[in-house]
């Protein structure tokens, strides 16, 4: 079975995105972004589709398959991986000129994507609220956290709130140069 990764930046203090939707905060992590790049750049070796919901499937989708994201080194890869979104609204997943996304509805074509015969792991970014979903589905197989040195004492959180703990096993976790630090874990159960 494919594995589904989840992968996102958050504060110390667990937050995905200001109280304003904002992204500020990856400016702490800015001046060595290398890291992230090179973690990046190594994992999407074992990655062959995105997974996206429809709000990050449109911040995503006007800049990554555009120019001005030409001299970010993941940019190739990232362009040249299988788009699929999850949508209920959306009829189409337009990606520059690169293929068309395929948009599924529900948690049912996640898990159908997961048994395919072929294919390489899932990565799935941003996409909070699907994140949450896919995580009391049991769908999620690992939690890559990219840690940003800063608290914002307030904002969107990555994590579901007011429901059953969900226990994780560490895998890995290893600094950054900057103070930065690369968290992965998977379900315990």
């Amino acid at each position: 079975m494919r594995r589904l990764i989840f992968q996102e930046y958050v504060t110390l203090d667990g937050y995905a995105a200001g109280l304003d939707g904002g992204l500020e905060f990856f400016d702490s992590i800015a001046d060595h972004a290398d890291d992230a790049d090179d973690d990046n750049l190594h994992l999407l070796e074992s990655i062959d589709t995105m997974l996206l919901g429809a709000e990050t499937y449109r911040l995503f989708a006007s800049y990554w398959p555009t120019d001005a994201s030409a001299d970010q080194p993941v940019a190739p890869m990232l362009n040249a991986l299988r788009l699929v979104v999850v949508s209920t609204r959306l009829d189409s997943a337009p990606w520059g000129s690169y293929e068309p996304g395929l948009v599924i509805r529900d948690l049912d074509a996640v898990r159908a994507l997961k048994v395919e015969d072929t294919g390489k792991d899932i990565i799935l970014w941003g996409s909070i609220t699907l994140f949450q979903s896919l995580l009391r589905a049991g769908l999620v197989d690992e939690v890559q956290l990219r840690i940003c040195p800063i608290l914002l004492g307030a904002g969107k959180s990555a994590f579901p709130s007011g429901e059953s703990p969900v226990e994780l096993a560490l895998i890995e976790a290893r600094p950054w140069a900057n103070g930065g630090v690369l968290v992965r874990y998977r379900p315990a159960s």
